[in-house]
């Protein structure tokens, strides 16, 4: 009964409700800056653009436990699938890759909680975030676009920026996976900037 009391504790109801409160204002902060995303021409082609919605995923999950990175990468592709150009595709995809980024970052957290730890866990989440764009970008975002667009011209577009590349894997392999990673490094990066004057507002 001990166990029983204890979780229907007004303390324990303020933490679940802070933890409600937290994940959904980072979900809203997500949401937002996956619709300010850009392109950067000259190491992609236009089409795959730069966002950082998966910042205050990654303040979820060190703050509030992996669980609450997850709900963030699902809201805020939730409520940019209300304005989705690509059926729900591109949508789909970015969940999966910031799953791949948030769940081994909140992981290695969990077992070191240390700032180093969290340093350890960003980039093992940003490698299997990169790792892991190229089968999400093979099988489901590529079979998608070659509805609209065809692949040769698809690869076309990365040969102008470098005439060597053949073929998707390829395109994915030299191109997308680095980009994807660079994108993690740079959410990297703003957390470890931001997260400590954030830190009372996450955490209390």
């Amino acid at each position: 009964m001990s166990h029983l009391s204890a979780a229907f504790s007004p303390s324990a109801r303020k933490s679940r409700t802070h933890k409600i409160a937290v994940t959904a204002m980072l979900s809203a902060a997500a949401a937002v800056l996956m619709f300010l995303d850009f392109p950067i021409p000259f190491l992609i082609p236009p089409f795959v653009k730069m966002d950082f919605s998966e910042l205050p995923a990654l303040l979820a999950t060190f703050s509030l436990g992996p669980a609450s990175g997850v709900v963030v990468c699902l809201v805020k592709n939730l409520v940019n699938l209300t304005m989705s150009s690509t059926q729900g595709v591109g949508e789909l995809c970015n969940f999966l890759l910031g799953v791949c980024f948030v769940i081994p970052a909140g992981l290695v957290y969990k077992y070191k909680k240390t700032r180093s730890g969290a340093l350890v866990g960003a980039l093992v989440g940003a490698a299997a975030m990169a790792v892991g764009s190229i089968p999400v970008n093979y099988f489901i975002s590529y079979p998608f676009y070659t509805v609209f667009m065809p692949l040769d011209t698809i690869i076309s577009m990365y040969q102008e920026i470098y005439p060597g590349v053949d073929g998707l894997l390829a395109c994915l392999i030299i191109f997308n996976a680095p980009f994807t990673l660079l994108k993690g490094l740079l959410d990297t990066a703003l957390c470890f900037l931001v997260y400590k004057p954030l830190s009372p507002l996450l955490h209390k």
